[in-house]
């Protein structure tokens, strides 16, 4: 619990720079948690006791999914990013979660992003994210091909590259490895691994279409659906780390 409590700031019963109201909004927004429930109260009432309440308490993708945008919101207030001791807290942090993570128990969700203010979008995530917290990748895969459609057309709509809504999701990701090229060096095994990708994203194509719940097919088994969740977000997570790079710069 140690590593959290440096993490977030909890030493004397606080949560960041978070008011009870505040934090009550940001779970309550982000998750659909409520927070201040009595079931996060048995060790005390302050906002570091419930939150470590709220660690102990819920699984091993609920937490780390919490505690990964709980970090990202601190990283976007300037004066929580200047503790001299910082590298060492986020190296601690990430460890941490890694390990959460790396059972290989649990599926990760962390690739999976609001990028724009869409309706539609709000849902697929919250779908995405409730069908991989209850371990179920199959009922996930039709909808991350969704995410992946806007998601990939969002990118291209940024980089004022034309489109068409009826291109399948394999043509937009050709166009964003093309756009990439042009932006950027890219190194020979990471150019041949995301022009692979292009090739993958044809296939789920298919995947989606005959083997998802889209429509009335037989499913994957759940080590198959699994096993493609994980090779898309892989790259949907190499994607953000690029837009990030590319927004900073």
């Amino acid at each position: 619990m140690r590593v959290f409590d440096d993490a977030f700031e909890m030493h004397d019963g606080y949560v960041l720079n978070f008011s009870d109201r505040t934090m009550a909004e940001f779970f309550d927004d982000e998750f659909g948690i409520h927070i201040y429930d009595e079931k996060y109260r048995f060790n005390g009432t302050s906002k570091a006791k419930r939150l470590r309440a709220f660690i102990t308490t819920e699984g091993a993708f609920t937490v780390s999914r919490v505690a990964r945008r709980l970090w990202e919101h601190r990283e976007s207030v300037p004066i929580l990013m200047k503790a001299e001791n910082l590298p060492q807290v986020k190296a601690r942090f990430f460890s941490l979660i890694e390990k959460i993570e790396g059972s290989g128990s649990i599926p990760t969700t962390d690739a999976i992003e609001r990028f724009s203010r869409d309706e539609t979008l709000e849902e697929l995530v919250d779908a995405i994210n409730r069908d991989i917290g209850a371990n179920k990748p199959v009922a996930a895969l039709d909808r991350l091909h969704t995410y992946c459609q806007k998601k990939f057309g969002h990118l291209l709509e940024k980089r004022g590259v034309a489109w068409e809504r009826s291109e399948p999701l394999h043509s937009r990701v050709g166009k964003y490895v093309k756009a990439l090229q042009q932006e950027r060096e890219l190194r020979e095994m990471t150019l041949q691994s995301i022009k692979s990708a292009i090739g993958i994203f044809e296939k789920y194509n298919h995947v989606r279409n005959n083997q998802s719940l889209a429509h009335d097919n037989e499913l994957l088994d759940q080590a198959e659906a699994r096993f493609i969740y994980d090779t898309v977000t892989a790259f949907l997570r190499f994607v953000k780390s690029v837009e990030a790079n590319r927004f900073d710069g």
